[in-house]
């Protein structure tokens, strides 16, 4: 018994035909040589076997010929000559496909999306992403900057293909695959007639426990500044300044002192002296690459890692990781 079509409701489309890429191909050059004999040449094939494709094909597309046997090759049938763009068509997309797949694999295409936080960016990230970009000119590049709990959720949320992050902040970094970059150590920024500016020595903090300090919070906690408190003193915070060229200034107009990590090193003004602090068992703070758990890290993702593994090396030597002493 038939269905009655209901007035207003979509026909069903016809089940597509289970057809293989390989008979198109075979039908294509059959098609362009009018030849089984010079088309089974061409491919390295026996006729029978370019005979065999067809059949397959035309069975599959419900049994109609695609060529009228001639005595002197074949030639297309109305049903051919139909199927021509198509096949075309979707030989053409595979090849796109295929032609895209290889430019991903070798990176000379495709995107990248990272975050960084803000002091990668002084030295590091610049550094990795020229190497990149000089090896991969091909791939999209696009860049966020962020503290380590922010660029940690646009990771999981899936914008960001790989984060620049830190312990500092404390932010929960398991739910990560973590790439490490570097342990940072620490530089003290006083003024350049600072009774130390001269010293080449490592110093205890402790010996700063009475200065006015510069930081981006009030509070040491979570900032660079928990190193005072494991030093056994709670730093006096006298200003809170954000960027680091402005805390610097403040040091350079004798109004305090401030951390600074060994990735921001490069970065110092001259009129300010930076004096190692003295590291009692442990880096101020890891360094990584984050990537999602279990998500696939992009040919991409893969060079631009290797980038910033190169370029930690060449960090100032207040930090160390990887190849450095």
């Amino acid at each position: 018994m038939l269905t009655p079509h209901l007035e207003g409701a979509p026909a069903l489309a016809p089940a597509l035909p289970d057809v293989s890429t390989v008979w198109l191909r075979v039908f294509l050059d059959v098609a362009r040589h009018g030849s089984f004999t010079v088309a089974a040449r061409t491919l390295g094939w026996t006729q029978s076997a370019v005979s065999r494709q067809i059949a397959a094909l035309e069975a599959a597309l419900g049994g109609g010929p695609l060529f009228d046997r001639l005595p002197r090759g074949v030639r297309l049938t109305a049903a051919g000559r139909v199927l021509v763009p198509h096949a075309e068509a979707v030989t053409e997309a595979l090849h796109g496909a295929a032609r895209e797949l290889t430019a991903l694999r070798e990176v000379a295409a495709g995107r990248l999306r990272f975050g960084a936080f803000p002091t990668a960016e002084a030295a590091l990230v610049p550094h990795a992403l020229a190497a990149f970009r000089a090896r991969h000119p091909g791939v999209r590049l696009s860049r966020e900057e962020g503290l380590t709990p922010g660029l940690l959720d646009r990771l999981a949320a899936g914008h960001l293909d790989l984060a620049v992050v830190s312990t500092t902040g404390g932010a929960p970094l398991e739910p990560y695959d973590l790439h490490h970059l570097l342990d940072e150590s620490l530089y003290v920024a006083v003024p350049a007639g600072h009774p130390l500016a001269g010293s080449t020595d490592p110093v205890r903090l402790a010996r700063l426990a009475d200065a006015d300090w510069i930081s981006g919070s009030p509070r040491p906690e979570g900032t660079l500044l928990d190193a005072a408190l494991r030093q056994g003193f709670r730093p006096r915070v006298t200003h809170v300044v954000a960027e680091w060229t402005a805390k610097l200034g403040y040091v350079a107009a004798g109004l305090g002192v401030t951390l600074v990590p060994a990735l921001a090193a490069e970065s110092v003004r001259r009129d300010v002296a930076l004096l190692p602090v003295l590291d009692e068992g442990a880096p101020a703070r890891a360094v990584y690459a984050a990537t999602a758990r279990g998500r696939s890290l992009a040919p991409a993702a893969e060079s631009f890692l290797g980038a910033l593994r190169e370029a930690a090396a060449r960090v100032p030597h207040g930090a160390s990781g990887g190849a450095m002493a």
